[in-house]
């Protein structure tokens, strides 16, 4: 197992028990005997709002990473996911978002195969390259707003 895998676990271990977990930079590396541009690279990687989550970040003396998972029993995390999208969004990116909503149970894995493929590259082939990520973000953001609000009518 890679180092960066392990600095995941252990976070993810700890927010299984907690909703918000505070931390340091340099107490990660020191316990992982890692440099702290290695916890960066993990939470700037594995903790983003298309995985879920809310990351601040304080740096200098008495600096910390607060890394908070969005909450779904209060009904935000669908609106969190489709306001995190953004004006662009690469095919990776779709795809974390999509998959990290099938974990929580918000959207169906029919759901993402559906906005998987409209969302798709086969399916923009005809569209510029340097404009597939923002007519991706319109796709999948409408996509889900549209699923939010028939979940909000039934």
């Amino acid at each position: 197992m890679r180092l960066s895998d392990i600095i995941s676990e252990f976070i993810l271990e700890a927010l299984r028990e907690q909703s918000t977990l505070e931390l340091t930079r340099s107490e990660l590396a020191d316990r992982f005997n890692c440099v702290p541009s290695q916890i960066n690279y993990v939470i700037q990687t594995r903790f983003t709002p298309e995985h879920g989550y809310s990351v601040e970040s304080r740096r200098g003396g008495g600096g910390f990473i607060r890394i908070s998972r969005a909450n779904h029993e209060d009904g935000t995390a669908l609106m969190h996911a489709i306001n995190s999208v953004g004006d662009s969004l690469s095919v990776q990116s779709a795809e974390a978002i999509l998959r990290n909503l099938v974990s929580m149970g918000l959207i169906t894995e029919r759901d993402t195969r559906i906005i998987g493929a409209s969302a798709s590259t086969g399916t923009m082939i005809d569209v510029p390259p340097e404009r597939r990520a923002a007519l991706r973000a319109k796709i999948v953001k409408n996509c889900l707003i549209c699923i939010n609000t028939l979940r909000e009518d039934e």
